[in-house]
């Protein structure tokens, strides 16, 4: 997941054949220390009141000593510092609904040990990714960087509990569709999903191509789960696939994605992310219509998103556009 939706993946440990995994700080599956740091800067951030004081501690508590997951968290989502303390300063009430559960976090990796393993079965050739439980500024689950997957951990593992009641009303109406979805209970799915980014070449400069680029993150990962991810995107996409197919090839081949990724549900569907269905869907006829299922699974993996013609190649011989 480039955006809100998703985010998680993990370094894998030698018993799977891969290399040992050790985190930063010397234990576990995953890097966490950079949790730690943010909610030990966090009290004394609102202890504070001067706002350059503020700034100064969030800075040498937190983004000075942060991981590589960290700073390249912050490269790739934009963050700095005045965006983490003017998200401390105004939404005191969200931070401490889920302070609890970013922290409980670092007992979680060892969840998603099968579920590589198995990718692993589907796709020998996988190579190794880290993966980062990290705090962001409310605009991403998850992201990659190269061979790291970045997890922002104050939106994915979340529920309906969380109050989001301080939030602006768009923030409110997209996080809440998001924390509805109980995003904490597909940590391992969404783990699957971002580790298979950091295989893939990408992402594409059109609309199709970033959306097959999203969609074979989310049917291999189905494979490997043996389920979808439970957003909205994918009941409404089922429902509505014809639909959406003719509105999608209007737009296909542009570079504006704003309609169909990355969005909120203030689309005339009522429905973000529907471009990550249709992606799914080209990639679900092009596995369909494959004699041999693990070449398939390959090609979609290997599948150069950054390619046009490639990409364009790959879509005819899915059928998805001609049913």
């Amino acid at each position: 997941m480039r955006g809100m939706r998703w985010g998680l993946a993990l370094w894998v440990s030698a018993w799977m054949g891969l290399a040992p995994v050790q985190a930063e700080n010397g234990t576990g599956l995953a890097e966490s220390t950079d949790i730690d740091r943010f909610w030990q800067a966090y009290d004394q951030v609102r202890a504070e009141r001067s706002l350059n004081r503020q700034r100064e501690l969030l800075q040498r508590k937190f983004v000075d000593p942060g991981t590589a997951g960290l700073h390249a968290f912050m490269q790739t989502k934009g963050y700095d510092t005045d965006c983490y303390v003017n998200a401390i300063r105004r939404y005191p009430r969200f931070w401490e609904s889920v302070r609890s559960r970013t922290l409980a976090m670092r007992a979680r990796s060892s969840e998603f040990e099968p579920a590589i393993a198995r990718l692993r079965t589907l796709y020998p050739a996988l190579r190794p990714a880290k993966i980062y439980f990290l705090i962001g500024c409310l605009r991403s689950s998850g992201t990659t960087l190269g061979d790291k997957v970045l997890i922002g951990a104050e939106l994915a593992a979340g529920d309906r509990s969380v109050d989001i009641s301080e939030l602006p009303m768009r923030l409110r109406k997209s996080l809440g569709v998001y924390f509805a979805s109980e995003p904490e209970k597909q940590l391992v799915l969404l783990n699957v999903h971002e580790y298979i980014h950091t295989q893939q070449r990408g992402p594409g400069k059109t609309l199709l191509a970033q959306a097959m680029y999203e969609g074979a993150a989310d049917f291999v990962a189905e494979q490997v789960i043996g389920r979808t991810p439970a957003l909205p995107y994918m009941q409404y996409g089922y429902e509505h696939e014809a639909t959406l197919k003719q509105e999608f090839r209007s737009e296909m081949d542009g570079v504006s994605w704003s309609n169909w990724l990355y969005n909120g549900p203030g689309n005339h569907h009522g429905v973000g992310d529907l471009g990550y269905y249709v992606g799914y869907a080209i990639m679900r006829d092009y596995y369909a219509q494959a004699p041999d299922k693990a070449k398939a699974v390959r090609e979609i993996i290997e599948l150069d998103y950054r390619d046009q013609a490639a990409v364009e190649r790959f879509a005819a011989t899915s059928g998805f556009f001609n049913r």
